[in-house]
């Protein structure tokens, strides 16, 4: 039962990233401009861009063009930048390790600190703790990402002057180094996902506070570090999985604007200047990229709330 339902969650994601690669394809060919235009300038005469565009195969059918692109995505080879004339793979395969170095970062410290979080809200809810976590999470939520980075460098940076304003890393820099280089960057995101995962926790270790077997748990005298830790957040795991990997799939997507402001080069900056400079193979890559990340983290949250569920883990 439980392969059978993995197998079918697999399946959906496929064809799901398969209409995916329509969209992309099809809402990023409707961009306004001319590639071949902005490759050439304004100077260029109406026959250098007709022949750059029969060069780059935009004089195709839609359907031929998609069915190129497809076939050579599959194959590892999302063809040549239009702008810097080199591989996309290579250019991604540059930017790409950086974006996951700061996403890996930022889930080291936004996970425990959201379920730490989430779990004494659950565990003391109603209290005076309680009311206060759920103020700081709700503010949280509502302050966007653009204006907590803007403050953070105007406080940190500026005023303070204790961390750098641009996140630039060399490849020998100390664990200082990059402490500091990756601060302002993770604590602005940390500030967007924890909230988010906090308050899906405790929503998901409530439910399981409110059931027969803790009351049956509290009547034989447990303690409620216990029942928290031992009884009730096992059996929420799936939930709480299911808002980790919602909370975590935003980081490479929604980093465009903490790369854009602290001149991060990672592969959201990259797709902001593929859009600007109209580079098609590019832009279309790094939207499959985010829309395969997003997907991958959906998928291993259904996997674990399958295997987690007690009535299936025991058929």
């Amino acid at each position: 039962m439980i392969l059978l339902l993995v197998a079918k969650r697999i399946l959906i994601a496929f064809f799901t990233l398969l209409l995916v690669s329509l969209v992309v394809f099809s809402i990023t060919s409707l961009l306004p401009g001319d590639a071949a235009q902005e490759l050439l300038g304004q100077s260029a005469t109406p026959e250098i861009v007709a022949e750059l565009r029969e060069q780059l195969g935009l004089n195709q059918p839609g359907h031929i063009r998609y069915l190129v692109w497809l076939k050579g995505l599959l194959s590892g080879d999302p063809g040549i930048s239009m702008v810097s004339d080199m591989p996309v793979r290579d250019i991604i395969g540059q930017r790409l390790p950086k974006s996951l170095m700061l996403a890996g970062l930022t889930a080291a410290v936004s996970v425990p600190l959201a379920l730490l979080i989430g779990i004494l809200s659950a565990m003391y809810r109603d209290s005076r703790l309680d009311r206060s976590l759920n103020i700081v999470t709700l503010s949280m939520i509502a302050v966007p990402e653009f204006l907590v980075a803007t403050i953070a460098v105007i406080v940190f940076a500026v005023q303070l002057r204790w961390l750098p304003s641009i996140t630039i890393v060399s490849p020998d820099a100390t664990f200082g180094e990059l402490a500091r280089a990756f601060a302002m960057p993770v604590m602005t995101l940390c500030f967007v996902v924890v909230a988010q995962m906090a308050r899906m926790t405790r929503a998901a270790v409530i439910n399981q506070l409110d059931s027969p077997y803790v009351e049956m748990a509290i009547l034989k005298g447990a303690r409620p570090t216990r029942i928290a830790l031992r009884h009730a957040f096992p059996n929420a795991i799936g939930p709480v999985v299911n808002a980790i990997a919602l909370s975590l799939s935003y980081l490479l997507g929604g980093a465009i604007i903490v790369e854009t402001i602290f001149n991060y080069p990672g592969i959201a900056s990259l797709m902001v200047n593929a859009v600007t400079s109209r580079d098609m193979p590019l832009l279309q890559a790094c939207a499959m990229i985010f829309s395969g990340a997003y997907l991958m983290m959906v998928l291993v949250a259904d996997i674990v709330a399958i295997v987690s569920n007690p009535k299936l883990r025991h058929r």
